[in-house]
């Protein structure tokens, strides 16, 4: 819908100018225009970049643009719509370079790997100033933002290099127990179906990817709608700085390329950044369920609790960056706010009075913060949750708030909200925030304890006896208890995962690469001979895994 729509019993008292939010053609800067749409029509497989010739799908910005004919989203180009031939071509791809685990790049020293590694994150910094205005036309992410997602990618390679470094440095020494010579060191699984999410494409795919391949797999990655177009200046770096077969591309509906994949049983492991219906779908196809290693990270529904003590002016600024970081579009964002009835007016106040002055625009919009959505039928679902959550007995308590133009949702904060609206318990994934009132610290508690996920929750309070007592029991129900801070994921090397439907495995830089890998050892009796082979395999380096080479 092109017309703005504001919800019923919506307290607008400030008028905003959402008319005009959207720009014309020969207004955006000419730093970030896109000189013509993106035809993505090559695909890696093998080593090969193959050109599609069949069915392709348009790929249209969440940034709109005036025209004679009114609001037109722009185009930003357009990717294949891959069938199941092509999936079972890129998985067969991956299979034999992983040639049940005797291929080149399993059986390369963790050196070897690290000097691939190193040439792929070089020629991926040569298409930074593309692969970040991509992110901002076709997810609608600010200019910042984007820049900060694919800077903080590179250093996350960096930093897991470093780390394979140290992991190898341990394992680099023979172990005698008990009249036994031991190696122990870390193998890969085998085949990785890698699947990052639309929110952030490139991070939190390249997350997946990057422990699973420098551990030794190899991998077939389907790219995130919205997010896929991204990676088409990266496909050239993946194919020079990786053996063939090791890295492969999908494009296409999930729905069509991944199912078969998973129904081969060549798939050893399962890497997904999503919902989780959509991972147990997937999850069980898969004919050997035993054989499939999964690390997922999937909803959350996190909350703040504001004690009757907090710092309201730290409290306000921690939960609006909490809420509202890129419109509230991430799994580790503030989803409901548990505020205590002694400070909810005062909290309220300044809660709604910061959001009004959030600059509401474009990508490139110095300071913006509230973007167009890249879905725009995710407008029609938030406002789907506010008109229920009013018929139950809230209102909208900020001006402005739910106003909807074409893809941009102006933030709404609903209070006070109850277990019989649907924003209680239900993971909105966008500027929509619930407050809900308390007197008796059960009423979070209990919340958190019968919430389906448990990923993190922020705690905001001065009273160090208080804050103990909510430490202690949530730390058996959630991954991360954040004091006076916003749920995040960061820094990456922080365990980051979630308990219930929230994640299965853990992420970091060192914990992604245990993810990926399993511990493997080479082992004999304490005799002479054995003594006699092992020295003569380790001094004239027959192996890469029997090694005691120590990279600096």
């Amino acid at each position: 819908m092109n017309q703005t729509t504001t919800q019923p019993r919506l307290n607008a008292k400030r008028p905003m100018q959402v008319d005009s939010i959207f720009p014309r053609a020969d207004d955006i800067p000419e730093a970030f225009h896109l000189q013509a749409p993106i035809h993505q029509r090559e695909y890696l497989i093998n080593g090969e970049l193959r050109h599609w010739q069949g069915e392709m799908e348009t790929v249209l910005s969440p940034i709109h643009l005036e025209t004679e004919e009114g609001l037109v989203p722009a185009t930003v180009g357009y990717f294949p719509l891959h069938t199941e031939a092509e999936s079972l071509a890129a998985l067969d791809a991956a299979v034999a370079a992983y040639d049940r685990g005797r291929g080149v790049w399993p059986t390369s020293s963790v050196a070897q790997r690290i000097e691939h590694m190193q040439d792929f994150a070089y020629r991926m910094k040569e298409q930074r100033e593309l692969v970040v205005k991509l992110l901002m036309w076709e997810i609608g992410k600010s200019y910042k933002d984007s820049q900060k997602e694919f800077d903080r990618t590179v250093i996350y390679i960096e930093d897991t290099i470093d780390a394979l470094k140290n992991l190898d440095r341990v394992s680099s020494r023979f172990e005698i127990t008990e009249g036994v010579i031991g190696q122990i060191r870390r193998a890969p699984l085998g085949v990785v179906l890698c699947m990052g999410p639309s929110n952030y494409p490139l991070n939190e795919t390249f997350t997946l990817l990057i422990p699973a391949l420098i551990m030794g797999n190899t991998v077939v990655m389907k790219l995130p709608r919205p997010g896929v177009l991204l990676c088409t200046p990266l496909l050239e770096a993946f194919q020079k700085a990786f053996p063939p077969g090791v890295v492969n591309t999908v494009y296409g509906s999930g729905r069509v390329v991944t199912p078969p994949m998973m129904a081969s049983g060549k798939i050893s492991a399962f890497a997904f950044i999503g919902s989780s219906r959509a991972a147990n779908d997937l999850k069980k196809r898969h004919p050997k369920l035993n054989r499939l290693r999964t690390i997922y990270g999937l909803e959350a529904k996190n909350p703040a609790i504001i004690l009757p003590n907090a710092d309201l002016d730290l409290t306000v600024q921690e939960c609006v960056l909490g809420t509202l970081s890129f419109n509230g579009q991430r799994c580790t964002a503030l989803k409901i706010l548990f505020v205590h009835r002694q400070i909810v007016d005062a909290f309220l106040e300044k809660f709604v009075a910061a959001i009004a002055t959030l600059t509401v625009g474009m990508p490139w919009d110095e300071g913006v913060m509230i973007t167009p959505l890249p879905e725009v039928e995710r407008t029609r679902y938030f406002t789907a949750l506010v008109e229920d959550a009013i018929h139950h007995g809230a209102s909208v308590i900020n001006p402005n708030g739910g106003t909807v133009r074409a893809s941009i949702f102006y933030p709404a904060v609903v209070f006070p909200v109850t277990p019989v609206m649907r924003l209680y318990m239900e993971e909105q994934f966008g500027p929509v925030i619930p407050v809900v009132p308390y007197d008796n610290i059960e009423t979070p508690i209990d919340y958190i304890v019968n919430s389906d996920y448990g990923q993190q929750v922020s705690i905001f309070g001065q009273d160090t006896d208080a804050i103990t007592n909510l430490i202690d029991p949530l730390v058996s129900q959630v991954c991360r208890v954040n004091l006076n801070s916003q749920c995040q994921r960061g820094p990456d090397t922080f365990p980051f995962t979630g308990r219930k439907d929230s994640a299965v495995g853990t992420l970091s830089v060192s914990d992604a690469l245990r993810s990926f890998s399993i511990r493997t050892l080479v082992a004999a009796k304490d005799k002479p001979l054995n003594k006699a082979i092992i020295t003569e395999i380790v001094r004239e380096r027959k192996s890469n895994f029997l090694s005691t080479d120590f990279i600096l």
